[in-house]
This record gives C-alpha cells, structure tokens and sequence, in this order.
C-alpha cells in the first residue's frame, strides 16, 4: 500500500483523511463519554444518514441539483440534529437523555422512507454506510482538514471550560462557564465531525471510532489528558492498521479500522489485568 500511496491519488486522499479524521473522532469521544452521552453519536451518525438519503433523493428527482455533494447535506442534517438535541434537552429538563433517542428514531424512520423514495440501496448508499476507499474526494479532503483545525483550535481555546463541563455542570454554571453555548458549540463540533468521517468509516461505525479508542485508553490512562492523548494515539492505530487491511483484503475500511479498535481495547484491558496481577504480587512478596 505504501509504494500504491505515492502513485494513486484516491488513495491519498482516503489515507490522509483517515488520520485526521483518527484525531479529531477520538478527541471529541472522550468529552463524549465522560459526560456519559456515547449514544449522542449514534443519534447523530442516523441523521446524517437521513442527510445522504434526502441529497441521492434530490439527486434523482432534481436536475439541477445532480453535482450536489451528498456529504455537504449530510453535514446540514447533522448540525441541524445537534440543534434539535439541544432544544429537546431543555423541554425534558429532568429526562434530558431522551433527547437522544427521539432524535436516533426520528432520525432512522426519515432514513428509511426517502431510501425508499430514492428506489432503495445502491453503490453510493452502500459506500456511505460502510466506507469507502475510493469514495473520498480531494475536495472531501480539504473539509475534513478545515474541520480537524477548527475543532482542534476550539478544544484548546475552550479545554477548560469543557473539561469542567464534562465532570460538574453545576460548578460550571457557579463558576461563570456558559454551559449553553459552550455545549452547543461541542455538540455542532461532534456533528460536522460525524458528517465528515462517514466516508471513510462509514455512517453505521463512525460512533465507535469515537468510543472504543476512550474505551481502551480509559483502561490505563492516569489522567483526563493522558487519556485524550492515548485516544488519539489508539484512533490513529486503528485507522492506519485498518485502512491498510482494507486496502489489501478489498474489503470496506470501516469494518477493518472497528475491529482493529476492538482489538486494540481487549489487549489494554489484557495489559490492566495482568498489571494489576503483577502489583498484587508485588505487594504479597
């Protein structure tokens, strides 16, 4: 694959994306799982898919349309259901999770009835929910890598306000932090995030190129940024590794890059198992 990277540019552009999209997913993911909203991604990745169906519908039944890049309306769908998150959170102020799973069923009922309406599966859908090698355009590319620098430069601009937002929101809001925007700001990051990684890892398995990194890197971590750092790093292990089978078995990468992710989070809880075997040992002798 390497010698095929210099040659072919599909393969750049699939490569490079990979590795941005290995930063940002897991960076975001363990705000996500901190403030125990893992299924917010889920919720997300459906309506984008909802976003994909609407724009291959459009597509098919508008000519003027017919260059319209499907992962631009994706990208609205998602943003547009990060909102809608934020608005039903407030309405069930004391049952905020349901949010969630009103949005994932809406979200999936919608899907449903346009890839219906757009005469059902077809190679592009298909490229869209598993990923796709070949799908990732330079154009894609160059999103994704506006995307990783904005995301990136809010993280660090608002780590701390985030950080104190994901353990205690109520000293958040004592201590000044404008939890709302702040929130609503993280959640649209996670949606464009979302949007933006489906080609490469598909819409049914971006969520846990956003999870199963923390998973693993939450078993040995010290620290909240020693665990943003072991996310990253096993984020890009995954994609890198599973690109790279992808690649050579023929197969659709988000499959690859997700089980690697499995893989790579049962040898950490392997490796906290037999550490804390050997300390118990220690402290015997």
């Amino acid at each position: 694959m390497i010698e095929s990277f210099f040659q072919y540019q599909f393969l750049q552009n699939a490569a490079i994306t990979g590795m941005l999209i290995g930063i940002v997913a897991p960076l975001l993911g363990v705000f996500i799982v901190v403030r125990r909203l893992s299924l917010i991604a889920d919720a997300l990745s459906h309506i984008t898919l909802t976003g994909i169906a609407a724009s291959l519908l459009l597509e098919k039944k508008v000519s003027a349309v017919q260059d319209l890049n499907p992962v631009y309306m994706g990208m609205v769908f998602s943003v547009g259901g990060a909102i809608l998150i934020e608005k039903l959170r407030k309405v069930y102020k004391h049952y905020e999770e349901l949010a969630i799973p009103i949005i994932l069923s809406g979200g999936i009922g919608l899907g449903v009835l346009l890839i219906s309406l757009a005469d059902g599966f077809n190679t592009d859908l298909f490229s869209y929910l598993f990923g796709s090698v070949t799908a990732v355009t330079r154009s894609n590319m160059w999103t994704v890598l506006i995307i990783t620098i904005v995301v990136i430069t809010i993280v660090i601009l608002f780590y701390k306000e985030l950080f104190v937002l994901s353990f205690d929101e109520e000293h958040a809001s004592i201590s000044g932090v404008n939890g709302k925007w702040i929130h609503l700001l993280f959640i649209v990051m996670v949606a464009l995030v979302i949007a933006s990684a489906m080609q490469v890892v598909g819409i049914l398995l971006v969520s846990a190129l956003m999870t199963l990194p923390v998973a693993a890197a939450l078993r040995i971590a010290a620290s909240f940024k020693q665990t943003i750092g072991l996310s990253i790093a096993f984020g890009e292990l995954s994609v890198i590794l599973g690109l790279y089978t992808s690649y050579h078995l023929s197969v659709p990468p988000g499959g690859t890059i997700v089980l690697t992710a499995i893989i790579i989070l049962m040898m950490s809880m392997l490796y906290k198992k037999v550490r804390n075997q050997l300390y118990i040992k220690g402290e015997t002798i």
